[in-house]
């Protein structure tokens, strides 16, 4: 903006246009107080009236290092708040029709801008049956956004040069087996593993899309499959003798939850989920599944894999030479999160929810027990949801830090932002369905989805990253959304710059990515300019 010139010929109407022009900077509703009163009482000429304007008009100088703000802008705190609790009303409302129509017994929603937690509420109940409430500070199974965190932790490791993404993974887990596909050796890399590249099933054993692998699964018995279930879910001797003789075992029993019809449906039906058998370490829970035939050649195909995060997280233990726990423990006090652990089910934690589903009448039941020590990595870990922002918001700060640490005296952040950009980066022939309604793909331990615009007006696909969890009674989403990218400076705008939607919810087999990005959109209206 630069200085009008003082040579208006006219002065009311003239006058009106130098209002306008002005309207929002504060110099400008100055000039229009000062010309309401030479003008209400009608005195000088107009010469005299424009001296009185120019000198008005000399004092407008656009304030250095800001952007006057747009028309139609917040211009004061009371319309700021207004704002802003109408965003959260329309947010409200989006959580509480999901919540409905699902018939889900609590959830809990936090919202950060810019760093800033914005707006943090419970809905329903923790625990239906003592009538507890749903509050900021519940605790619950965040299930796949534990991927996230072990990726964070592998990302020191990786900074560091304790880890060689591309090195095979006997390199830190000696007792993985060689594999092969199709007869022949093959490689699997940690990359594989953070991107589930690796051709490393999931919770359903027999899924081989390959013949000659189908050939080899189905080697194995039926008895022998019975027998192996039989111990992984810990049921003794005599309980399996009465179960095959006709005689009921207890309804804990997680091949009885399945009868009744408690189990759930879908992927919840497969029996890996209600694993009650307590492993004393990663590299022993890697018995579950490291004899297994590959699915598909390592690096040539997206396989979602809990199982496989099971191995990275041997990985992580292996190259920081430390108990894995132990490593994420230290990462949890580093950022602040003390809120945050493996799900153990003996120590008392306060504000644990309960874990519910749905029986095949539709009636709310409690989930069965289970033990999640084989999965530690990709889908053991609780926590609230305020620790969930904080770990996202340091992602975020962490990809954004980059130019402006230096010159601001800022701290660094807890990844180097060329290292996040990697993680944040999709993987080549990782294209997978995470959000319907845009080219998705997998990065490091995050869900991807690119920026792009097909067509001039049309829709617009935004840059954002997300996961979401799915556990035995608990769905959940982790979800940033940078802002667009500009070719404006913009003056003290220090990161995290951008919008973070946290939700947990204690009832499995709800998606809430769609929840997550429609209020993350909502909220980016209250983003600092």
């Amino acid at each position: 903006m630069h200085r009008r010139s003082p040579t208006i010929p006219h002065a009311p109407s003239t006058l009106v246009r130098s209002y306008n022009s002005w309207h929002g900077s504060c110099r400008g509703r100055r000039l229009v107080g000062g010309l309401a009163g030479l003008i209400g009482v009608g005195l000088g000429t107009s010469v005299a009236l424009w001296s009185s304007v120019s000198q008005f008009l000399s004092d407008c100088e656009e304030p250095t290092g800001h952007q006057l703000p747009e028309e139609g802008a917040l211009s004061s705190p009371k319309e700021q708040a207004t704002r802003r609790q109408t965003v959260i009303t329309e947010a409200r409302d989006l959580v509480q029709r999901v919540k409905d129509e699902v018939g889900a017994p609590g959830m809990v929603v936090s919202v950060s801008v810019d760093g800033k937690e914005v707006w943090t509420e419970g809905f329903g109940f923790s625990d239906v049956e003592n009538r507890v409430k749903c509050h900021p500070a519940t605790i619950m199974r965040i299930a796949s956004i534990s991927k996230p965190l072990t990726m964070a932790a592998l990302a020191t490791l990786w900074q560091e040069g304790k880890v060689d993404l591309d090195k095979p993974v006997q390199e830190y887990v000696p007792s993985w087996p060689v594999k092969t596909f199709q007869g022949e050796t093959v490689t699997i890399t940690t990359r594989h593993l953070v991107s589930n590249l690796a051709g490393i099933r999931h919770y359903e054993k027999n899924k081989g899309k390959d013949k000659v692998d189908k050939a080899q699964q189905n080697k194995i018995t039926k008895e022998e499959t019975d027998s192996s279930y039989i111990q992984l879910i810990g049921e003794n001797k005599d309980d399996s003798e009465k179960k095959h003789s006709g005689t009921e075992v207890g309804k804990s029993d997680t091949t009885q939850a399945g009868k009744k019809g408690t189990r759930g449906k879908g992927e919840f039906a497969l029996k890996e989920y209600y694993i009650k058998k307590h492993y004393k370490s990663v590299t022993d829970a890697l018995s579950l599944f490291k004899d297994d035939p590959l699915m598909s050649r390592p690096g040539t195909e997206f396989l979602y894999s809990t199982h496989g995060w099971t191995l990275v997280s041997a990985v992580v233990e292996g190259a920081a030479k430390t108990d894995f726990l132990k490593v994420m423990n230290k990462m949890f006090r580093d950022l602040g999160m003390f809120h945050t652990s493996a799900e153990l089910n003996e120590p008392i934690i306060y504000h644990r929810s309960r874990y519910y589903t749905h029986n095949d009448k539709g009636r709310l039941v409690n989930c069965p027990y289970v033990d999640n020590s084989y999965k530690w990595a990709g889908g053991g870990f609780i926590s609230n949801i305020h620790d969930l922002l904080k770990f996202a918001n340091a992602m975020l700060y962490s990809f954004q830090c980059c130019d402006v640490t230096s010159k601001y005296k800022l701290a660094p952040g807890y990844l180097k932002c060329d290292t996040m950009a990697k993680v944040w980066g999709p993987a080549a022939n990782t294209k997978c369905s995470w959000d319907k309604d845009a080219d998705c793909y997998y990065g490091m331990g995050w869900g991807v989805i690119p920026s792009k615009v097909e067509y001039g007006h049309g829709r617009e696909q935004r840059f954002y990253v997300s996961h979401t969890g799915g556990a035995v009674g608990a769905s959940s989403v982790l979800l940033v959304l940078p802002p667009k990218p500009s070719t404006e400076t913009v003056v003290d705008s220090l990161p995290p710059r951008g919008v973070v939607v946290a939700i947990l919810c204690n009832l499995q087999g709800v998606n809430l990515n769609p929840l997550a990005l429609q209020m993350a959109k909502n909220f980016e209206e209250l983003t600092t300019e």
